[in-house]
């Protein structure tokens, strides 16, 4: 995912690191069981040799925008994890297939730099702009949006345009594709989208196996109960009112009857092989059958044997009654219908076969009739019983894939968390942005290299250097002119009002992750709200400083919370000094030839608040856990993006800020719950932190009266928790009632809660045990 952060890394980039993972790769390439990861894993081994061999012989710079030598900061380099550039760029490497097509059908050699020429001819450019029109191509990495622009300027009239942006190209047209790759689909919804294709979801219903345990299960009731029916029935033809049992003759038909059923048994036992129970001699099943062996062998029943059928007999006729009696019959009739039921791997067929017709790289408009009841067309196709219901199990892959606004995802229980949701969002602005173009075409094409855009990975950067945003691609400033400004800021902030207040309504008490905060940051930047976004930085990396916008947003927030809000005098905020250090440093940025790249100021204050939150545990921001007191101060200055949010954009709260309080509280007993007999809980001790932290800002939005009322809500809750969690979280009720009252929440038993700390967490505190729990511990 591209990175439009500052990122902090440490000075130097470490060649060991690398070196771990090519050792991690070459293990896993040789000796992991499944050949698929052993593929993969030498695949990683070669990717992250070139990383080692680029930095030994100087063609790497890692920790640069430009990492690779001779390749400008726009081209889209291959990442690897942790940052690392390999060398290769993403959008090099072999001809695809589509490529030696077109240079097949072109009559043109088969090379990219031919490709290339060949694009820019009258004939290329046709279908350039022929693809264009239709829609139907895919741009999988952004570079191959980029012939297409040129096609587009050329017919808008711009040759100018064009010629220069070919020739920005022209350097890397032996290396880079620069067309897109044609596609059977048109451009997708600009108003849907989806979390997994119908491609995904037809792996998934095709991954599924008939369940052991339930054909086992189905068999026993299908077959060997039936069966085991006949056999007792036969057995007690000879049996009589004392329950004595008397072996017919050799002439008695009842001999041959039982040959007959022998021989149905071995055909069975070959057919039919999940269950075994069968075979077992000491079962009943088993009794019945091996005394008829014997009988049938012409063999006199030994008396062991005698009373082991009896018993059988007996046991089996007490426990279900005799066979034919409305009792047995009954029992037998249910247990057919339970095994008649359908197995989830027979109705994953029936729903495969309905996706079978459906675009397989689209999503599922509309899953309903995907995932209705077994017709009488398909019963009589497949055998599976009409109208039997598909079970949710069944139904997940098909409804994860539905297309469909983000709002109906989120209803729908598709978008299960805040990370899930900012994987969707890139797609969403990618059609906000793209809606500052008239022309469809471009409009388009805009969009489809957004979307390209947001798969680039971010690089490992130094000195606060920044990812390459998608305006500094070269095809993206050719168009940039030809953008509509009336009304496209207004787009972007609408944008951004529903999708901030969506993940701040849907995952209360929440980060909101990284990849989500840079789309927001993208679709501010086009609304020209002033909202400035900020990241959550890495307490393992953090070099101790903050760029300017930082300090901004803590701005905001002192605009927002200022004047002696419940959040200011919790966390023991002065946002007037914050004010003033935005106008000192605002002022010296003015007066400086080029803004500042840090704010000393707030980096001070960040450090200044987190040894007061912690006297005596040692300096803070010398360790990683001292990093995170930092951090967390930065976080709590700037409400992490809430203030931004709420002041600058406006979201709408639903139900209320009280009610979102309340559902933040649940994010923080959840959280806290974690904590008990985990043996490593730090995380979740920061992240019912975190989730406090909403809660209060919340609960400062709300009147004074309506504050008192939902920490009452609040308290109740915490009360109908288990122990370990009301007793964790006890303290911190008090510290946040002692504010309301005008107190300090550090005073007496109150405390403040906070998710970092140098020293021992006083939230890992054994609580005392309740009643119930005492009792419980008392009895032997």
């Amino acid at each position: 995912m591209n990175d439009d952060a500052e990122q902090q890394h440490p000075t130097q980039a470490n060649p060991g690191y690398a070196a771990g993972q090519l050792a991690a790769a070459l293990r896993a390439a040789a000796l992991h069981p499944d050949p698929a990861t052993r593929r993969r894993g030498a695949e990683r081994g070669r990717r992250w040799r070139a990383v080692l061999d680029g930095m030994a012989n100087g063609l790497l710079t890692i920790g640069s925008r430009t990492p690779v030598a001779g390749l400008p900061a726009w081209v889209t380099p291959e990442v690897v994890r942790g940052g690392f550039a390999t060398g290769e760029p993403s959008a090099g490497g072999p001809l695809l297939d589509h490529e030696t097509a077109a240079a097949r059908r072109a009559g043109v050699p088969a090379t990219r730099r031919a490709l290339f020429a060949h694009h820019l001819s009258d004939d290329g450019l046709a279908r350039l702009q022929a693809l264009l029109d239709s829609g139907r191509y895919e741009v999988t990495v952004p570079e191959e949006a980029a012939l297409l622009t040129v096609a587009w300027l050329v017919r808008a009239g711009e040759p100018a345009a064009a010629l220069d942006l070919v020739e920005e190209l022209a350097p890397f047209a032996d290396r880079l594709r620069f067309a897109p790759r044609p596609s059977d689909r048109p451009a997708p919804r600009p108003d849907a989208v989806h979390r997994s294709t119908v491609a995904d979801a037809r792996a998934a219903l095709a991954a599924r196996r008939p369940s052991t345990a339930v054909e086992t299960q189905r068999e026993a009731l299908a077959v060997w109960q039936p069966f085991g029916d006949e056999l007792l029935a036969h057995w007690l033809e000879t049996t009589d009112e004392q329950g004595h049992i008397r072996v017919p003759g050799p002439a008695d038909p009842w001999h041959g009857r039982s040959a007959a059923l022998l021989r149905r048994y071995r055909d069975l036992a070959r057919r039919h092989t999940y269950c075994t129970k069968h075979l077992r001699p000491k079962e009943n099943l088993g009794v019945l059958r091996g005394a008829l062996e014997e009988t049938v062998a012409a063999r006199e029943l030994a008396p062991r044997r005698l009373g082991l059928l009896r018993h059988a007999v007996a046991s089996m006729v007490r426990k279900r009654g005799l066979p034919g009696s409305a009792e047995h019959t009954a029992l037998r009739r249910r247990q057919a219908a339970h095994a008649a039921l359908p197995s989830h791997h027979a109705l994953a067929g029936v729903v495969l076969d309905r996706l079978s017709g459906l675009p397989r790289d689209g999503g599922i408009d509309e899953v309903e009739s995907v995932l209705a009841p077994v017709s009488e067309p398909e019963a009589d196709r497949t055998g599976v019983p009409a109208g039997a219901v598909v079970p949710a199990a069944v139904r997940r892959p098909v409804e994860v894939a539905l297309s469909a606004p983000v709002g109906t995802l989120l209803e729908r229980g598709v978008v299960p968390s805040a990370e899930v949701l900012a994987e969707l969002v890139p797609r969403i602005v990618a059609a906000t942005t793209a809606g500052a173009h008239r022309d469809p075409a471009l409009r388009s094409l805009a969009a489809a290299n957004y979307r390209a855009f947001r798969n680039r990975r971010s690089l490992l950067l130094l000195d606060l250097q920044r990812q390459v945003r998608v305006e500094e691609l070269p095809w993206v400033r050719a168009v940039a002119g030809r953008r509509d400004g009336s009304g496209a800021d207004e787009a972007a902030a609408r944008a951004l009002r529903r999708l901030g207040g969506l993940a701040v309504r849907a995952f209360p008490g929440t980060v909101l992750p990284n990849p989500l905060v840079r789309e927001l940051a993208v679709l501010g930047r086009q609304a020209e709200l002033g909202a400035p976004f900020v990241e959550e930085l890495a307490a393992d990396i953090f070099m101790g400083a903050f760029t300017p916008k930082f300090l901004t947003a803590a701005r905001i927030a002192a605009e927002l919370l200022g004047g002696g809000s419940l959040y200011e005098r919790y966390y023991a905020i002065d946002y007037a000094a914050v004010r003033d250090l935005a106008v000192v440093e605002a002022a010296e940025s003015l007066r400086g030839s080029r803004g500042a790249r840090t704010s000393a100021g707030f980096a001070a204050l960040c450090r200044r608040r987190a040894a007061e939150s912690a006297p005596g545990t040692g300096r803070s921001g010398s360790s990683v856990a001292g990093n995170g007191t930092v951090i967390e101060q930065a976080q709590i200055l700037t409400t992490h993006n809430l203030a931004t949010l709420v002041h600058r954009v406006g979201i709408d709260p639903g139900a209320g800020w009280d009610d979102l309080a309340l559902r933040c509280f649940g994010t923080v007993c959840r959280r806290t719950g974690r904590v008990h007999r985990d043996p490593r809980p730090l995380g979740a001790v920061k992240d019912a932190a975190y989730a406090w932290r909403q809660m209060v800002f919340h609960l400062s939005l709300c009147p004074p009266d309506r504050q008192r009322r939902t920490l009452d809500r609040v308290a109740e809750e915490c009360a109908r928790q288990p122990w370990h969690v009301a007793g964790r979280l006890a303290p911190a009720l008090t510290g946040l009632r002692q504010v309301l009252s005008g107190g300090q929440a550090d005073d007496g038993a109150g405390r403040r809660l906070l998710g970092w700390s140098t020293g021992g967490h006083w939230l890992l505190e054994e609580p005392a045990p309740g009643p119930h729990e005492r009792r419980a511990a008392r009895r032997p």
